[in-house]
């Protein structure tokens, strides 16, 4: 079966990374018997330089014809590059809001794991990884803080701004339900985060996260503040199953977890609507600083190939062998730069794209 697939490489390390993923996905195609076909399509920088905005619609209009989309990384030094002297509105990132806006993708999913093999890569105390950890981030995507009506403004001779942070309970719902849905094929547990000591937007998710809870009995539901995870993140991983939250605290929470398994390039990440359709991009950036010199670490990219061949493509089989082959790899001692330790090998983006192709069975 043909499956199509809009490949947006983006920006920085993004075709590079892209390029190796796609690899990848040409060698489960050879070995299993299908057939990918890719359509490329601007976003971000790259979509700014040629068509002067950072996502057309006639881009919009392309992925909503594909079965899903793969992306690299958008953007560049915020500090140095002519895209972020824009306004915020025609700036890189803008082209992502849009696009999640577009395909309704409301429900990040991270997971967030510590190779047995990376442990020395990883910056807590052996005694806090202890025998490791396994968590997903169910993050909402499409409301929240990012989303919200924004302005600035100058008052009585004083510049002032304002973002509001708006969540209805359809949002909360919605996104609750996909977290507990995970949970059932994990290990039961949600821990729902959020600041209902403070925000009334965190108040109205915690009652709707309890409501949700009611239909899902086999489900340990807990409740923390997100300073209180943010810090339970670092002191005690392994306690983490299913973390459900909003946006703005998902944004940073997740980047934290991806640290704490050693490196950001090794975290996958889903964005999904309420079909099969999704978004699959590594959680790192772009990484301007690194970009064209062959050394940006292609596996957050493979592993969210191999996310989409599970989520959009229902290939379990062939997203276990990717999942499979990384693993191997990584046991054989090779290492990008960003995951390297003594005693292993050093490779680039390319040779880890041939290696991991190479163990697909």
């Amino acid at each position: 079966m043909d499956h199509k697939i809009a490949v947006i490489s983006g920006d920085g390390i993004g075709p590079e990374i892209v390029t190796e993923a796609c690899k990848v996905l040409d060698k489960v195609a050879e070995v299993y018997g299908h057939s990918f076909t890719y359509t490329p399509v601007l976003m971000g920088g790259a979509s700014i330089d040629a068509c002067g905005v950072p996502l057309t619609d006639e881009a919009v209009e392309t992925t909503k014809q594909a079965d899903a989309v793969l992306m690299g990384s958008i953007g560049g030094n915020t500090a140095t590059s002519p895209w972020y002297q824009l306004p915020p509105d025609r700036r890189p990132e803008a082209g992502l809001l849009k696009l999640r806006k577009a395909l309704n993708l409301f429900a990040n999913v991270r997971p967030a794991y510590l190779y047995k093999e990376l442990q020395e890569a990883c910056p807590l105390k052996k005694e806090i990884i202890g025998e490791g950890f396994d968590m997903v981030i169910m993050r909402e995507l499409t409301g929240g803080l990012y989303f919200g009506a924004r302005e600035t403004k100058e008052e009585n001779g004083v510049l002032k701004a304002v973002d509001t942070l708006t969540y209805d309970e359809n949002e909360i719902r919605r996104i609750a339900v996909r977290g507990f849905d995970i949970a059932m094929k994990r290990r039961k547990k949600v821990t729902s985060v959020d600041k209902a000591n403070v925000l009334d937007s965190s108040r109205l998710w915690r009652k709707v996260v309890e409501d949700v809870a009611k239909d899902y009995p086999e489900v340990e539901l807990e409740h923390m503040l997100v300073d209180n995870c943010a810090m339970q993140l670092v002191k005690d991983p392994a306690q983490f199953d299913v973390i459900l939250t909003e946006n703005m605290f998902g944004d940073i929470l997740s980047d934290e977890a991806s640290m704490v398994t050693g490196s950001i390039g090794m975290l996958s990440s889903a964005s999904l609507n309420d079909t099969k359709f999704g978004l699959y991009e590594p959680s790192h950036g772009s990484a301007p600083d690194i970009a064209g010199q062959g050394i940006a670490n292609p596996i957050a990219t493979i592993l969210s190939a191999a996310m989409m061949l599970r989520y959009s493509f229902d290939l379990d089989k062939e997203a276990d062998a990717v999942e499979t082959a990384v693993e191997q790899v990584l046991a054989e001692g090779y290492r990008t730069g960003d995951i390297y330790s003594e005693g292993c090998t050093k490779v680039g983006t390319v040779k880890m794209g041939d290696l991991i192709a190479e163990h697909i069975k």
